[in-house]
């Protein structure tokens, strides 16, 4: 049962969503009263923990924590000495599209607007979403599906975990149904950084595609292996189109991630995806997100396509 805490939370989070959509939706016809105060930054990168890519136990998931070696951060040293001041990022870990409880798409680029990111300076907006959010006909998350799917040995985790509730609904992941989580929030970035580029940042590999096994490296000894995951590998596999067709119909890039780190997922001879204190990547790094090493190799690519 939730706290009074939360329900505020909820209620200001729906708020916001509704004002970002309002907004969004009539930029048209205030365009010639709204101008931007500031020049904005460089880049603004919205996004969930594949972006934010930090952690920290003690807070108990109530702060965005956000890392050192996450590729915003390795990003902005690429762009140079001062770099790290021409990014703004207000991702958080647990961030969703539109689902909650945490900060949502449209929070973030509220927050970003309230900080001056968006200007005509403005040159690459990232949205990295919608792996945390709820699809199709239930309101389970990804990680009530790590533990109540992936890592049961029991029950396993086909494809009729779908029906059973122990994964969300991977029919919903569509790239139509993408599309109009983000339509409002991609209106909104366009109007107040009309010369930047607005791109769909995929999620790495985290598990090949197609396959029916899954599997996570725990401790460097042994991996666990998820014989009946399909549902899981389907969840990504849906997810990576949705992005890919949802990129397509409002006419932005899509950043094919999981390309570039092709072959590097869980348990793979040289894996840039974090186990469960694994040695083999960061070894208190963030479980299942990119290591160093991954996000490296994704904010080099970001920079090569789009600010060099």
């Amino acid at each position: 049962m939730g706290s009074a805490a939360d329900g505020v939370g909820r209620g200001l989070r729906g708020l916001c969503a509704v004002a970002l959509a309002i907004t969004a939706s009539t930029v048209g016809a205030t365009a010639a009263q709204a101008d931007s105060p500031t020049e904005g930054k460089k880049v603004v990168v919205l996004g969930d923990s594949y972006t934010a890519n930090g952690w920290d136990p003690l807070t108990l998931g109530d702060v965005c924590v956000r890392g050192a070696t996450a590729w915003p951060a390795q990003l902005g040293r690429l762009i140079g000495p001062h770099g790290s001041d021409e990014v703004a990022d207000p991702s958080c870990s647990g961030a969703t599209i539109d689902s909650g409880p945490g900060y949502t798409l449209a929070m973030q680029v509220l927050q970003a607007d309230h900080d001056g990111a968006f200007g005509p300076a403005t040159e690459l907006v990232t949205i990295q979403l919608g792996l945390d959010d709820h699809w199709g006909e239930t309101d389970q998350t990804l990680w009530y599906a790590l533990q109540q799917c992936v890592f049961d040995l029991i029950r396993g985790c086909d494809l009729d975990a779908v029906e059973q509730g122990r994964i969300p609904d991977i029919r919903g992941v569509t790239g139509v149904v993408y599309a109009e989580r983000i339509r409002a929030a991609v209106t909104y970035i366009r109007y107040y950084a009309p010369a930047a580029r607005v791109v769909i940042v995929g999620y790495p590999e985290i598990l090949p595609a197609g396959q029916s096994t899954a599997c996570v490296g725990i401790l460097g000894v042994a991996p666990f292996i998820q014989p009946r995951g399909r549902a899981i590998v389907e969840y990504f596999d849906r997810m990576d189109l949705a992005q890919r067709e949802g990129a397509q119909l409002l006419g932005l890039d899509f950043f094919d991630a999981r390309a570039l780190t092709a072959g590097h997922g869980l348990c793979s001879a040289e894996p840039w995806i974090n186990g469960v204190f694994d040695p083999h990547t960061d070894v208190v790094g963030l479980p299942l997100h990119p290591s160093s090493r991954g996000d490296a190799v994704v904010a080099t690519a970001l920079y090569d396509r789009y600010l060099r």
